[in-house]
């Protein structure tokens, strides 16, 4: 292989990684737009579902006594709206870094071959150009 044939192959490599990059990018801006269109109106849903039984919930204990049963159903119901976005906010966070390594990891790999390639490249390049100036000196 000559030298321009090399540096084009290092150059086309190179390009790959910036390539990569460039994906990886869209990749993690693409999943964070993806895990918020799963999760943000979920959440949205039930803080807004909160809000409205935590007020209700105000109300049935002001109103005890002939309020008790109502206000039994609305603590149930106020928990497990507590506990369920508790579990949704966990569970996007959880996601978002799921698919964030899963990218990081995917980008990593494909730069590694690529810079390998690069390395065992600029190796034959150093010794074509020691062979070339070992052939201009004799």
């Amino acid at each position: 292989m000559s030298e321009q044939e090399i540096r084009s192959q290092i150059s086309e490599k190179e390009d790959e990684i910036t390539r990569v990059e460039e994906d990886s990018s869209k990749k993690e801006a693409s999943a964070e737009k993806e895990i918020e269109a799963e999760y943000d109106d979920k959440i949205d849903d039930t803080k807004s579902k909160l809000e409205v039984g935590e007020v209700d919930l105000k109300e049935a204990t002001e109103k005890s006594k002939e309020w008790t049963n109502k206000k039994n159903k609305l603590t149930v119901e106020v928990n497990s709206l507590k506990k369920k976005l508790d579990n949704l906010i966990k569970g996007k966070a959880k996601a978002l870094n799921k698919k964030l390594n899963d990218i990081l990891k995917e980008k990593k790999s494909k730069i590694k071959s690529y810079e390998t390639d690069i390395r065992a490249l600029r190796k034959e390049l150093e010794k074509l150009e020691a062979e070339a100036l070992k052939g201009q000196t004799s």
